[in-house]
């Protein structure tokens, strides 16, 4: 299922060609998300090298949660709207960033093993909130989750280069299918 026809419909959208054309608003957009994303990866890597038992081994790892997760989920929200806003001033080019398809991915798993974390480990830490090493499980939550947001981090800021655009051509048959280029480049892209 291809999501093109919606974002060729958001590309028709006049708020959208403002948002993109915008002196001030599109720049402003990317600096308020490059702060959320600041915000939101600088506590949650607090928090995964905490449970890696590098970062304040001595505090419990519940107290780092409990004062860190509500910033850390305020800088989420602000990064989501404000990527969500991105998204739509330049929908077509966006969607069909192979960069932008590999970040959407690793938020995806990111976000699994969050879940996999909370709803599984975490609901045992009062077993192991002291310990200076949490137990193996917690620590490769924390890892993946270092892993996962260096990566999308790095996806997300190559989104702004055209290195494998689709109209960029030729290129491999592997990048235009995962880039979902149109079969019909010339028609879609350049007509």
């Amino acid at each position: 299922m291809s999501l093109l026809p919606l974002m060729e419909w958001l590309d028709t959208h006049a708020w959208s060609t403002a948002l993109h054309e915008s002196l001030y608003m599109y720049p402003l957009t990317e600096s308020i998300h490059v702060w959320g994303l600041a915000l939101f990866a600088g506590f949650a890597m607090a928090l995964d090298l905490r449970l890696l038992g590098v970062f304040l081994p001595s505090v419990p790892v519940s107290t780092v949660a409990n004062k860190l997760l509500p910033w850390t989920i305020a800088g989420f929200i602000v990064m989501v709207v404000s990527g969500a806003m991105l998204l739509y001033a330049i929908p077509i080019r966006t969607y069909l960033s192979v960069w932008f398809r590999l970040k959407v991915i690793l938020l995806i798993l990111a976000g699994i093993n969050v879940w996999i974390f909370h709803s599984g480990i975490y609901l045992k830490v009062k077993e192991w909130d002291l310990a200076k090493r949490p137990p193996v499980r917690a620590r490769f939550a924390g890892a993946a989750s270092l892993l996962l947001w260096a990566i999308i981090i790095f996806s997300g800021r190559m989104i702004a280069y055209n290195w494998f655009d689709c109209d960029r051509q030729p290129q491999s048959s592997f990048v235009n299918w995962f880039a979902g280029c149109p079969d019909d480049l010339e028609g879609n892209l350049h007509g």
